[in-house]
């Protein structure tokens, strides 16, 4: 009885030293949903904006999108307005970092000059849209710490919940609450609170394609703000990969001649 007793203790021991802590598991789930996205490269896709505010009144923006993974660092990511008149030529160009904070640099036509997006002010609307400047810079796992709440099914989809917390001081959000699919590693949802830690906005992630026979992508993206009731439809499509971009392809004399 007591050889057997030794035996269970042996058996539950190492999984009680191994057991992951909520932190532990959190990390891991970004670190795999991370790795799952690694290796694409670059991507170009055309994009539709659709701005809607309280009233059901609609704005829609047609967008050119550009991105090339950077070994060791964030994503470099383009984006160029062509629709309608009053924003055609208006770029966005983002240096995406790991622990740094972004870079951006904003492009306005009607000015002629490049205008920087101060580091303090990564919380601002990107375009009278409800998402913010460090909503569209690339999520590098660095970037937040983590904790994993529990399993839970979004519309019929397995999936993991983990909170994660900003470590930028400047972000304009206490934490999120993201829903991961067990099967792929995909965001399903984000749950965004803001400064005072209020419910602020949730983006939901729908109808993925998969690309290059590994790589997901979600078509659509929908950011509904609960406090003004705006919503930001983003509808991809065209998108294609191995484009051969280079450092040259992001850079701030590419914003000028973007158009």
């Amino acid at each position: 009885m007591k050889r057997l007793l030794i035996y269970v203790l042996l058996g539950i021991l190492p999984n009680l030293l191994y057991a992951e802590t909520p932190e532990e598991k959190g990390l891991s789930i970004a670190k795999e949903a991370n790795l799952r996205d690694t290796g694409w490269r670059d991507s170009q896709a055309n994009m539709v904006m659709t701005l809607r505010n309280k009233q059901g009144d609609e704005s829609v923006r047609k967008v050119r999108n550009k991105s090339m993974e950077v070994t060791g660092d964030g994503d470099k990511g383009l984006s160029i307005f062509d629709e309608p008149a009053d924003v055609k030529g208006t770029a966005m160009l983002t240096y995406s970092h790991s622990l740094n904070p972004d870079e951006q640099w904003l492009y306005l036509p009607a000015l002629k000059r490049v205008k920087r997006i101060s580091s303090k002010n990564k919380s601002g609307p990107f375009m009278g849209s409800e998402f913010a400047y460090e909503d569209i810079s690339s999520q590098e796992v660095d970037k937040y710490t983590y904790k994993y709440l529990r399993d839970e099914a979004i519309v019929d989809i397995d999936c993991f919940v983990i909170e994660r917390y900003p470590a930028y001081e400047h972000s304009g959000y206490t934490r999120q609450i993201v829903w991961i699919d067990k099967a792929h590693y995909r965001p399903q949802q984000i749950v965004f609170y803001d400064r005072k830690n209020s419910e602020l906005k949730t983006l939901t992630f729908k109808d993925y394609h998969q690309y290059l026979d590994k790589y997901w992508r979600a078509h659509t993206m929908l950011m509904e703000n609960h406090q003004t009731e705006k919503t930001t439809l983003l509808e991809w499509k065209d998108y294609k990969f191995g484009n051969g971009f280079t450092d040259r392809d992001f850079d701030q004399n590419t914003l000028k001649r973007a158009h």
